[in-house]
């Protein structure tokens, strides 16, 4: 063998070296024992000249060079070669087989391997992983399970190569299935099978593989725990964790990346502490794919500290970790910080990817940072992302909460193959900007073009009705969830529907649903508390507190509202009680607060605070613009001032208010024209809502708005929100 793989290296070094026949053909007989002995593919191809030179006619040879050229995946090569046979020798086939499975050539592959079997040639265990591979990635269960009848008749399913091929096949069988029934949004994709049947039918599978196997390594323990994990098998995959350890197997690096999800989805930090402090003390914890899942675990289960802390001990980064904690920031609303570590990202040299964009554009979203997310856009289109979905999905969504719905709407147009996502974030921005019958025209439309509504889709069209008081619409569509689509609904459903019969004044409605719930949270009934302020029912408001108190005792939010709407009914002495009783329980209420975005920088306001560097600009500049909106006929309207003060204070009051403050100091700095955006933390006042109406038409701009609840865009003294809000 030495000598032989000598005049190889001898014939690779100087293909033109005279070699005998006798030479290349004890070459050949080698290479059949050990084609691994080819490194590269220009010496591969320099051996097919030498059969080529001495004996190009040989089905044997010619099959050597097939086997040889599939090892790097040169199909073209492979197939001219294998084209030359008339009756193709079982390595021929093998490696033919081999090289479609590699290239992603499944179908051929298969075909390939039924013209092996038709040959009456016999596969060997070397053939069958490729051929399962195919299976697995054209999803043909059937046919994967008739591959697996062949293995057994052939005594091939003891063969621990096989076995591991058959368990990998059917984890990844049922974890493609689940895939496909998510993009086709739970149709049937195994003719009359449903979905809990077919997950039972690998998980059956997969076990009774694995458990006829004679021999198992790790690889056969970490394939099937890998499967039970992604396909949500939770204790499957850790009872067989525990299994593993009493077979005398130890958890490396794979088993590790396989489990630490499962403590994520369960939010078990103390579980995933434990595996941290095993990835440590066996040194895992230099592995990239290792720490990654711990950033991701900690992220999940809202300790984004730790996750940063491993993050930074982590010597080797890449892409992945940095998307991992990336996304753990901003999912735990930390925006600030993804944005850091973001920019951190690019100054590293680290080049983002899809899931980079996808990853950090909500931070844009929430923060409202128009500029920096038109800056990422740019980025995107450079990078040439911007034809990617998931990215076009989260520029929608960034463009609908930073007030552009209509370039919302162009990215939305420009969108090929829009998935669930994209139609939910245009649906949903819709609503938000109060288009509810766009937003119902783009639902109806998705469901034309066989994207079956999911929960989020439901809860967006229920949005949309809320916020344009379409009553009816909203009732069919939420009596539609069970009936037509299958859903259940949960706590967003109901907030919605809440929300819609209380905008509407149905308060006695709205109880009726939200008691009609399991547990409804605080949350859903101070929907109704601040129902009850806005149309001064002050017995439902009592009523509404009490239940809200029994679920959320320090509900800070219901206990401003029970003291506002005490307040404007008079009862002054009941709002100082519950005032009373906030200090006593250490709860203070958060200040309104509005922010702009001027040049890049954002500036906040609250209401008659004078730490901003112009604020004396901005008090002569109010003044300026309540003269003129006098003149056009503005009378202040005191009623939601809720302080036992005078009339005249009620009016000082109202004029400081923060939207006021930031849309004064927008005009001031920016050229004429320009659109002004604000953000403001709670709902805006009626009196507000006016004196905006007003100044918009008296500076001739679009003023947006965006409060608590959605968008209102001024224009010419007109509101989009049409008095509903």
């Amino acid at each position: 063998m030495a000598s032989t793989l000598g005049v190889l290296e001898a014939l690779l070094r100087n293909p033109g070296a005279i070699a005998t026949k006798l030479e290349v053909k004890q070459l050949l007989k080698a290479l059949l024992k050990r084609p691994g002995a080819i490194t590269s593919a220009s010496e591969a191809k320099q051996l097919h000249a030498q059969i080529l030179k001495h004996n190009p006619s040989s089905p044997l040879y010619t099959s050597t060079a097939i086997c040889v050229y599939s090892n790097f995946k040169l199909l073209n090569q492979s197939l001219l070669l294998f084209k030359t046979l008339q009756s193709p020798p079982s390595l021929a086939y093998k490696s033919i087989i081999k090289c479609y499975a590699v290239n992603g050539r499944f179908v051929e592959s298969l075909a390939s391997f039924v013209d092996m079997r038709a040959s009456g040639n016999t596969p060997d265990h070397s053939v069958f992983p490729s051929v399962l591979k195919a299976c697995a990635f054209l999803l043909d269960l059937r046919l994967g399970e008739a591959v697996h009848g062949c293995i057994i008749r052939l005594g091939m399913d003891v063969h621990l190569i096989t076995g591991n091929a058959l368990i990998n096949m059917y984890a990844k069988l049922q974890s493609l299935a689940e895939s496909e029934w998510r993009e086709r949004d739970r149709r049937k994709v195994f003719d009359g099978m449903s979905e809990r049947t077919v997950d039972n039918l690998f998980a059956s599978q997969l076990s009774q593989v694995f458990e006829t196997m004679t021999t198992r390594d790790i690889i056969s323990w970490n394939t099937v725990i890998a499967g039970n994990a992604q396909n949500g098998l939770h204790e499957d995959a850790l009872a067989m964790v525990r299994e593993m350890g009493g077979a005398g197997l130890k958890p490396d690096i794979f088993t590790l990346s396989a489990i630490l999800p499962i403590f994520a989805q369960y939010v078990d930090v103390d579980k995933g502490r434990e595996i941290h402090g095993y990835v440590i003390r066996y040194g895992f914890d230099k592995d990239l794919y290792v720490a990654s899942s711990l950033i991701n675990m900690y992220s999940r289960c809202a300790r984004v500290e730790d996750s940063i802390r491993v993050f930074k001990i982590t010597r080797q980064r890449d892409t992945i970790s940095w998307n991992s904690v990336i996304a753990g920031c901003v999912q735990n609303g930390m925006f600030d910080e993804g944005l850091r570590l973001f920019r951190q990202m690019l100054k590293d040299n680290v080049i983002p990817g899809s899931v980079s964009f996808s990853s950090i554009m909500p931070a844009c979203a929430h923060l409202t940072t128009l500029n920096l997310g038109k800056q990422l856009h740019g980025y995107i289109m450079r990078c040439g992302f911007d034809d990617n979905v998931f990215i076009s999905s989260s520029l929608v969504d960034m463009y609908a909460k930073c007030g552009h719905i209509r370039t919302a709407g162009w990215i939305f147009g420009g969108i090929k193959g829009r998935d669930m996502v994209s139609w939910t974030a245009m649906i949903m921005g819709c609503a938000l900007h109060g288009y509810a019958e766009d937003a119902i025209s783009l639902f109806e439309q998705m469901k034309l073009e066989g994207i079956r509504p999911n929960h989020v889709a439901i809860t967006a069209i229920l949005t949309a009705c809320s916020h344009a008081g379409m009553i009816d619409e909203g009732r069919r569509y939420f009596d539609r969830m069970t009936e037509e689509y299958g859903i259940r609904p949960g706590l967003e459903h109901y907030a919605a529907m809440a929300d819609l019969y209380s905008r509407k004044g149905k308060l006695n409605d709205a109880y009726q649903l939200i008691s009609t719930m399991t547990t409804p949270t605080g949350t859903i009934w101070s929907l109704l508390l601040s129902a009850c302020r806005v149309h001064k029912n002050v017995d439902l408001a009592e009523k509404v507190a009490s239940k809200i108190f029994e679920v959320d005792p320090e509900n800070i939010g219901a206990r401003v509202l029970l003291s506002n709407i005490y307040a404007n009914d008079g009862r002054w002495k009941e709002a100082a009680k519950v005032r009373m009783t906030m200090r006593n329980m250490g709860i203070r209420k958060n200040p309104a607060c509005s922010w702009i975005e001027v040049k890049n920088k954002i500036h906040t306001f609250i209401a008659d605070d004078k730490s901003h560097p112009l604020h004396d600009e901005i008090n002569i500049a109010l003044c300026e613009l309540q003269e003129k909106m006098e003149l056009a006929g503005y009378v202040a309207d005191t009623s939601e001032v809720l302080h036992d003060v005078d009339d005249e204070q009620k009016k000082y009051l109202l004029y400081g208010h923060s939207e006021r403050r930031a849309i004064a100091f927008g005009i001031m700095s920016t050229p004429a024209g320009t659109t002004i955006r604000v953000i403001k933390n709670i709902r805006i006042c009626v009196d507000c809502h006016t004196a905006i109406k007003l100044i918009s038409k008296i500076v001739g701009r679009e003023i947006v708005v965006r409060d608590n609840s959605r968008f209102h865009h001024f224009r010419d003294g007109e509101c989009s929100c049409g008095e509903y809000w």
